[in-house]
C-alpha cells in the first residue's frame, strides 16, 4: 500500500471532510488513510453524493405502490404504465455549476438526466426544466438566465430529445444563486429493465463514451457543498469581475452532445441484444461513484486498473482520475465472452470502450497503477463505506422564533387597489422567450407542449410497442408559499401538480422531487426541509401517489443568505385512451365562464397570505396559508378529469399563482378573446391563491350538462360571465384592453433581456 506524507487534517479538510469523518475513516480502514482514499471519500462523503444531511428525513416519502418497479435509489424511479411499457423518470439539479458557468452548467445537468434515464435501459423521450434567477434588473441575474437557457436548449436540441415543458421563477433569493433542475423521462419495455449493480464473479468493468480530462474535477459533488455567500460577494455587475466564480470554473463540467447521442444509441444497442448485464452513468463523484456504487449494490468488490483509463490531458493523477466529471461516460458490466460483441456495437457507433477493471469477491474496491498481479496498490476501501456507510447526520432544526407572529400577520390589512387593473397587467408575463429555444416537437410525440397546464406526450418510441396510453407531465414550485409555510407550502404544491394533471385529464402516477433548500447547518434550514418532507409526504400518500426518486440540493445561499425553500415537484399522470387533444388554457367566442370549485377558502373569507399580489406589491411574505382540503380537492380534480375525457369543456385553468384575476387573464391573453365577469366581490377573492379551483370556458349548448355533473360530484360552480369582445372586464375591479394585455403578456421578459444588450 502507497502512502503520503501524512493525512495531515488539512488535507481532509480541503477534501470537504470533517474532522469526525476522517476519524471515522481511520476506524473503517484500520489505519490512517491516503490522499487517493480520502478523495474517494471527500466526492462520495459529500452532501451530494451521500445525501448525509437529508437521509433521515427522506425515509418518510411514501415509495410503494403495485406500479412501480423501481423506487429511490437507482439511477431513475420506473413504473409500469400497462401494455408491457414502464415509464422511467428522474429529476436532479445543477444548481451551483451554472451559478459559476451558466451555459455549460445547464447543458451538463441535461446530459447528466439523460443518462440517468437510458441506464435504466429506457429511450429519453422528454426533458423539463425549472429555472429560479434573480431579477432581470442586473446584468448579471441576464447573463445567468440567458446561460443557462442557451445551455438547455443547446445540448437538449443537439441530442435529439424534446424540452416540452417547465417552468420559469424569478425572485431575490436566487440572485448569484440560480436553480436549475431538470427532468427526463424515457420509455422502455417492461423485460428491458436495467439495474446498476455490479454482479457475477470475473465479469469485466467496461468504461464507455468520452475520455477523461481535469474538466468536472470534484464538479457538482464539491460545489454543491459549499454555498456562495461569503461575505462582500454581491452582484459583481462584469461577470469577468468576479474572482470567486474565476476560480472555481475549472469545477464545471464540459458536455458534447453528439458523443452523447452516440452513446445514447451504442448503449440501446448494447441492450437489446443483452450484452450488458449493469450499468451506472458516471456522474457526481465520476468514477468513484460508478465502481463503488455498482460492486455495493451487486454485493460484490471491484478491481480498478487507473492507468487503462482514457485521458485527454496529460500529467492527471489517479485522484483526478478517480474523482474527475467529466461527461458522457458510462460503466458497463460485461461478461467476458460478450467483450467482442460489446466492442464492435461501440466501433459502430464511434464510441470509445476500454476494460478498466474486473467484478470480485469481498466488497472490497481496490485501485491499482496498472495491470496483473504485480501493479502497485493505491488505494483499497470497503466498496459499500463509499456507497451505503456514508455519515447520516440528524442536525439539529428549530422554527423561526417568531413563527406564531408571522403567521398571525394576515396581509388582510394591507390596503386595497384602487384599480387592479395595473396590478393584473404586472403579473402577466409569457414564458415563450424561453421555450421557444427548446425543439419540443422532436419525435413528434408531444400532443400538449410547453405553456399550458401540463404537458402530454403518446407513448411512442422506436422499436417499442404502439399504445392508445398517453402521458401527461408537470413540474411545479411556489419558493413563496414555503418560505410562508414550508409544511403547507409542500401540500399546496403537490395539490398544484394534481390539478394540472387533471387538466389534461390525467391521473397522477408518481412523484419525483427536487429539494433546494439553503445551508443545512442551520438549523431552521433543516426545520424548513424537514417540514417540506413532510408536507410532500402527507398529500402524496392522500392522493396515492408514491415518490420514485428525487434530489437534494443544499448550500443554496446568495450574499450569506439562505435561498427560500423551494421543493420542485415533478409528476407523472397516465391518461388511458388518448382521443383528442385536452382543452387548453383558452376560451373560445361566446363560451360561458365557470368556476369549478370554492370561490372563497370553503366558505370563509380568502386569503391573501403567500399571494403573488401581496409579496409583489406590498413585500408581504406573512400569514397563514389558505388550507387544503384533501377531500374536496381529489373531488374536483376527479370531475375536471372526468369533463376533459368526455370533451365537455372549451378551455381550462387551474387557478394558482396569481389566483383567479390571471387564470382568467391568461386564458385571454393566450387565446385573443376578451372576458366579461361579474360576481367577483374584490381584491382578496380575485388574487387569493387557493387550492381546488378551475376555470372553464363551457359552450353554452353544454353548461346544463356541466353544472348538473358539478352537482353530482359535489364541487360547487359559478359561472362568472362569458368570453367575447376586447376587453378583460371584472366588473368593479379590472376593465384593461385585451390589446394592451396581450403586449403586456408577449414583451415582458424579451424586454427584461433585451436590456442586457444595452449595457
Amino acid at each position: 500500500m502507497t502512502t503520503t506524507a501524512d493525512s495531515a487534517p488539512s488535507l481532509h479538510r480541503a477534501l470537504g471532510l470533517t474532522d469526525d469523518e476522517a476519524v471515522s475513516i481511520e476506524r473503517i480502514l484500520g489505519r490512517k488513510a491516503n490522499e487517493l482514499e480520502l478523495a474517494l471519500y471527500g466526492v462520495m462523503w459529500s452532501e451530494h453524493c451521500s445525501y448525509k444531511s437529508s437521509r433521515i428525513h427522506l425515509r418518510r416519502f411514501p415509495v410503494d405502490a403495485p406500479w412501480v418497479l423501481v423506487g429511490p435509489g437507482e439511477n431513475a424511479g420506473v413504473v409500469d404504465v400497462g401494455d408491457g411499457l414502464a415509464v422511467a423518470v428522474r429529476i436532479e439539479s445543477h444548481n451551483h455549476p451554472s451559478a459559476i458557468e451558466p451555459y455549460q452548467g445547464a447543458a451538463t445537468g441535461v446530459g447528466g438526466i439523460l443518462r440517468d434515464i437510458f441506464t435504466m435501459g429506457a429511450r429519453p423521450i422528454a426533458l423539463f426544466d425549472s429555472l429560479h434567477v434573480g431579477p432581470l434588473d442586473t446584468a448579471r441575474n441576464r447573463w445567468l438566465l440567458e446561460g443557462i437557457v442557451s445551455g438547455v436548449s443547446g445540448y437538449g436540441n443537439s441530442v435529439g430529445v424534446p424540452t416540452v415543458g417547465g417552468e420559469l421563477c424569478v425572485a431575490p433569493c436566487f440572485s448569484d444563486n440560480p436553480l436549475v433542475n431538470v427532468m427526463c423521462l424515457g420509455l422502455l419495455r417492461v423485460e428491458d429493465l436495467l439495474l446498476a449493480r455490479a454482479t457475477g464473479e470475473g465479469n469485466l468493468a467496461v468504461l464507455l463514451g468520452s475520455a477523461t480530462g481535469r474538466d468536472g474535477i470534484g464538479g457538482v459533488s464539491v460545489l454543491a457543498s459549499a454555498g456562495f455567500g461569503s461575505a462582500g460577494d454581491g452582484d459583481g455587475g462584469d461577470r469577468g469581475d468576479d474572482d470567486r466564480d474565476a476560480a472555481k470554473r475549472p469545477s464545471v463540467q464540459v458536455g458534447d452532445p453528439f458523443e452523447e447521442k452516440r452513446l445514447i444509441e451504442a448503449c440501446l444497442e448494447l441492450y437489446r441484444a443483452d450484452l450488458v448485464s449493469g450499468i451506472q452513468d458516471l456522474g457526481g463523484a465520476g468514477l468513484s461513484c460508478a465502481t463503488s456504487e455498482t460492486a455495493s449494490r451487486g454485493g460484490m468488490g471491484m478491481d480498478v486498473d487507473v492507468s487503462a483509463v482514457p485521458l485527454r490531458e496529460a500529467g492527471m493523477t489517479p485522484p483526478e482520475i478517480m474523482t474527475s466529471e467529466s461527461q458522457e461516460r458510462m460503466l458497463a458490466i460485461v461478461e467476458p465472452e460478450h467483450l467482442d460483441a460489446v466492442m464492435e456495437v461501440c466501433r459502430r457507433w464511434e464510441i470509445r470502450a476500454t476494460v478498466v477493471g474486473r467484478v470480485v469477491p469481498g466488497g472490497r474496491l481496490r485501485l491499482f497503477d496498472g495491470p496483473g498481479p504485480g501493479a502497485r496498490l493505491l488505494a483499497d476501501v470497503p466498496a459499500a463505506s463509499l456507497h451505503e456507510d456514508a455519515p447520516r447526520y440528524d442536525r439539529p432544526l428549530r422554527p423561526p422564533a417568531d413563527l406564531d407572529a408571522r403567521r398571525a400577520d394576515d396581509p388582510s390589512r394591507l390596503p386595497p387597489p384602487v384599480d387592479c387593473g395595473p396590478d393584473l397587467l404586472a403579473m402577466l408575463g409569457d414564458t415563450s422567450w424561453v421555450w421557444s429555444q427548446y425543439d419540443h416537437q422532436l419525435f413528434l410525440n408531444t400532443v400538449e407542449g410547453p405553456g399550458g397546464d401540463a404537458a402530454v406526450l403518446r407513448l411512442k418510441a422506436p422499436g417499442l410497442p404502439r399504445s392508445d396510453k398517453a402521458l401527461a407531465v408537470t413540474n411545479d414550485s411556489n419558493s413563496r408559499w414555503c418560505a410562508v409555510d414550508p409544511r403547507a407550502g409542500a401540500a399546496l404544491v403537490m395539490a398544484e401538480a394534481v390539478a394540472n394533471l387533471a387538466c389534461a385529464g390525467a391521473k397522477p402516477l408518481a412523484v419525483v422531487d427536487n429539494l433546494n433548500f439553503g445551508n443545512p447547518e442551520h438549523p431552521e434550514v433543516m426545520w424548513q426541509l424537514s417540514e417540506a418532507i413532510d408536507g410532500v409526504s402527507e398529500a402524496c400518500r392522500a392522493f396515492d401517489v408514491p415518490v420514485v426518486g428525487g434530489n437534494v440540493s443544499l448550500y443554496n445561499e446568495s450574499a450569506g443568505q439562505d435561498i427560500d425553500p423551494t421543493p420542485v415537484i415533478g409528476m407523472v399522470g397516465l391518461i388511458d385512451h388518448l382521443t383528442r387533444r385536452p382543452p387548453g388554457v383558452g376560451l373560445v367566442d361566446g363560451g360561458a365562464i365557470v368556476l369549478l370549485g370554492d370561490d372563497g377558502a370553503h366558505g370563509g373569507a380568502p386569503t391573501l397570505a403567500g399571494a403573488r399580489w401581496a409579496a409583489q406589491f406590498h413585500g408581504h411574505r406573512r400569514g397563514t396559508l389558505p388550507a387544503l382540503d384533501i377531500g374536496r380537492h381529489r373531488a374536483a380534480c376527479q370531475l375536471v378529469r372526468e369533463l376533459v375525457e368526455e370533451d365537455l369543456l372549451a378551455g381550462l385553468h387551474d387557478v394558482a399563482d396569481g389566483g383567479l384575476g390571471l387564470a382568467l387573464a391568461e386564458m385571454a391573453v393566450r387565446s385573443g378573446i376578451g372576458v366579461d365577469v361579474s360576481g367577483v366581490s374584490g381584491h382578496a377573492q380575485l388574487f387569493h391563491e387557493g387550492p381546488s379551483r378551475f376555470v372553464a370556458c363551457v359552450a353554452p349548448k353544454r353548461l346544463d350538462e356541466v353544472a348538473e355533473r358539478a352537482t353530482a360530484a359535489g364541487v360547487p360552480r359559478t359561472v362568472l360571465g362569458r368570453a367575447g369582445g376586447a376587453r378583460i372586464a371584472i366588473h368593479g375591479l379590472v376593465d384593461v384592453s385585451l390589446a394592451e394585455a396581450v403586449a403586456r403578456w408577449r414583451n415582458s421578459l424579451p424586454d427584461a433581456m433585451d436590456a442586457a444588450a444595452e449595457h
